[in-house]
């Protein structure tokens, strides 16, 4: 009796209504906080369509750009906490709390992290008329003349690490912000002299001579580059700045849907044809549980704050 007791309470018990009912046959809104072509662009609409395939329904891609992903993380912040609405954005969520005056958010409260996706190396380049091969010579170069670099954007590592260079060589080059896709071809056009990006949008200029690699910001040298140094071997130190990529919900989607989301994000990022064109891009990613997730997180945005303070950044 007590068997079949226990057997009738289970089956009667109320399930969760996310779980009964999620997912419907209603699309997946992916919200890029990002133009199309930036790094984070192409990180979504390599998870979406396999996504899309192991649900069973259809997930919209949409950009967002603006305030640096700010203009995409309040729209989502606002969306309903059902998982069908998700932000795909960069290391610059866990940056601009602390860059501007109001961000719109609170990266720990009003978020829960779905899935860690790939990160990269940022990578500082030169125009091939520049007269420097490495960062000794282009900190030298910016003391006798005048110099500007393009960045994916004011608070983004790809600013930061080259005002932690700025500060610890006492030289100044002048800062030209862009939307992540366009500053490597700031150089490229001649706008600026140096441009200092994510790994993915300058690979292509720097295989076809467009561009020349300076160093990378990541403590390890980068598989897809691997003969451009780092900025820790060019008589630096504690360098290991990267840009990641991320997809987050609204604060309060149940638990059993963003771990159903992070399984298929995960199995998504591992599919051989992705993990191919990710390595291909320069981009390195490895499998995280939501905690995990959670961990890396607080850790990165506590050190990006301390980053800004340091530095002065400020966005308005």
């Amino acid at each position: 009796m007590r068997i079949l007791l226990c057997a009738v309470l289970s089956i009667s018990a109320p399930l969760p209504v996310a779980a009964l009912e999620w997912p419907r046959q209603r699309p997946i809104q992916l919200v890029i906080g990002f133009a199309p072509a930036s790094s984070t662009d192409i990180v979504a609409r390599l998870v979406a369509p396999k996504v899309a395939e192991a649900l069973g329904q259809s997930v919209v891609v949409e950009n967002r750009p603006g305030a640096g992903g700010n203009v995409a993380a309040q729209q989502v912040k606002r969306a309903a906490p059902d998982g069908y609405t998700l932000l795909v954005t960069s290391v610059a969520y866990a940056v601009n709390p602390s860059l501007y005056a109001n961000a719109g958010y609170d990266p720990l409260k009003d978020f829960v992290g779905v899935a860690q996706g790939p990160s990269t190396p940022n990578i500082i380049t030169v125009h091939p008329s520049v007269p420097a091969r490495n960062l000794a010579e282009l900190i030298e170069l910016a003391k006798k003349q005048p110099l500007s670099y393009a960045s994916s954007g004011i608070g983004t590592s790809t600013h930061l690490s080259v005002e932690r260079i700025k500060m610890a060589r006492k030289v100044d080059i002048t800062h030209v912000p862009y939307q992540p896709a366009a500053a490597v071809g700031a150089v490229v056009g001649g706008h600026t002299q140096v441009s200092s990006t994510s790994l993915p949008p300058a690979v292509p200029h720097v295989k076809a001579g467009r561009v020349r690699p300076i160093a990378v910001t990541s403590a390890q040298r980068s598989a897809v580059l691997p003969e451009v140094p780092t900025v820790n071997e060019q008589g630096f130190a504690d360098f290991d700045d990267l840009t990641w990529f991320a997809f987050f919900a609204p604060a309060g989607t149940p638990e059993g849907v963003v771990a159903r989301l992070n399984g298929e994000i995960n199995r998504a990022l591992e599919a051989p044809e992705v993990h191919e064109r990710l390595a291909q891009l320069g981009l390195d990613w490895k499998r995280a549980t939501v905690p995990e997730f959670a961990a890396f997180l607080r850790a990165e945005v506590a050190k990006w704050a301390n980053a800004v303070k340091e530095s002065g950044a400020k966005a308005d």
